[in-house]
């Protein structure tokens, strides 16, 4: 899944936008980020992700869960009020 493949996706669900889809990744050997990115997207927009390889499944969660967890802020001890 490159981005030539990503864009002419984007291009036919935009057509199909008011049915149901099932994105069906039978045949997928290999993303990359972008690649992953997209099928989120793609989840998180309604469509189905059918017959999707363990390994991208994981790396999807993981993103998700990545992206979840809050941002702690760290303060050093110049950022502390002077008494």
């Amino acid at each position: 899944m490159d981005s030539e493949s990503i864009a002419e996706l984007e291009r036919l669900f935009q057509s199909e936008a008011d049915r149901h889809m099932i994105l069906d990744l039978k045949d997928l050997t290999l993303a990359n980020q972008d690649g992953i990115n997209f099928l989120e997207r793609c989840e998180a927009g309604g469509i189905t992700l059918k017959n999707c390889p363990a390994y991208i499944r994981e790396w999807i969660m993981s993103q998700k869960s990545t992206l979840a967890k809050p941002v702690r802020v760290h303060r050093n001890n110049s950022d502390k009020p002077k008494d």
